[in-house]
């Protein structure tokens, strides 16, 4: 489909450009779910061996698990290998940062000149070199069906901000004599405490002579 506004060049580079980003997403979860697989084997095959000393098993069925664990374990690491998931995903961070550069040009042009027209072009065989066809034409889907959905609520936002700017708005206040501003005495708190700050202390009562003599004594 030939594009001839400027709009439109910048719609389909941002479609391709998340059609990118959501393919490194799927290979990078790939990629964690195998490493993961490979770490808990690991561990899985340490453990069967610390059982095995500590409880001195020497059967062939404790020595043949361990065996086992570590084909699994080389299997794993071979087609992590085969499948090449970071030399993959390096070429879609590399693809996804160019197509990043000329959404920006694309952005700053106001018009479709033959510069703007030659990063389209550039942007298109990027996208056709770093994706194979099947796997270009799902996340393309995905990513269209994804930018309509974040269009759709778009639209939502910007009508209620203009509900919200229209002076003709009528917002409804509760008025002051309702009976939500009502304070109700039983809201109120009306126990007496004492108060300690205020208590003052009781005055001393004078000592007579006869008692002072008396004390003195007794001592």
């Amino acid at each position: 489909m030939i594009k001839d506004d400027r709009l439109e060049i910048i719609n389909d580079i941002k479609s391709k450009r998340d059609a990118i980003a959501m393919f490194h997403s799927q290979l990078k979860q790939d990629s964690d779910n195998w490493n993961k697989t490979i770490i808990l084997l690991s561990l899985i095959t340490g453990g069967l061996e610390s059982i095995k000393m500590k409880l001195e098993l020497t059967g062939a069925g404790w020595s043949l698990i361990p065996i086992l664990l570590s084909s699994v374990i080389a299997g794993c690491s071979a087609l992590i290998k085969f499948r090449d998931f970071n030399k993959k995903m390096e070429v879609l961070i590399e693809a996804s940062s160019r197509l990043t550069n000329i959404l920006t040009k694309a952005r700053n042009h106001t018009e479709i000149d033959a510069d703007l027209m030659l990063e389209y072009n550039d942007g298109l065989e990027v996208i056709e070199n770093s994706m194979y066809p099947e796997d270009r034409k799902f996340y393309i889907r995905q990513s269209h069906r994804n930018l309509i959905e974040i269009m759709k609520q778009e639209v939502k936002y910007y009508k209620m901000i203009d509900k919200v700017n229209d002076p003709e708005l009528i917002i409804e206040i509760t008025p002051p004599n309702s009976s939500d501003n009502i304070l109700r005495k039983d809201d109120l708190d009306l126990t007496d405490y004492p108060s300690t700050s205020s208590t003052k202390p009781k005055p001393l009562s004078p000592v007579k002579e006869e008692e002072l003599d008396e004390v003195i004594e007794r001592l």
